[in-house]
């Protein structure tokens, strides 16, 4: 039986959005939903378009 408490955990700081790539017409599209989406006050929408724009393919990997 466990008599003591785990230590504290710790959470890093939230990652500053991502910049869409330069000429990408994806990345473009979900900067501007993601701009919307700030702009409703939708932040998991916002969010989610942060991670697929962060995530989306370029050469050399994502941007």
């Amino acid at each position: 039986m466990k008599t003591t408490m785990d230590p504290p955990i710790t959470l890093n700081l939230p990652l500053d959005p991502p910049a869409p790539a330069r000429g990408c017409g994806v990345c473009g599209a979900l900067a501007r939903q993601r701009a919307q989406a700030l702009e409703d006050g939708d932040l998991s929408r916002t969010t989610d378009c942060s991670v697929e724009i962060r995530n989306h393919p370029h050469e050399g990997g994502p941007s």
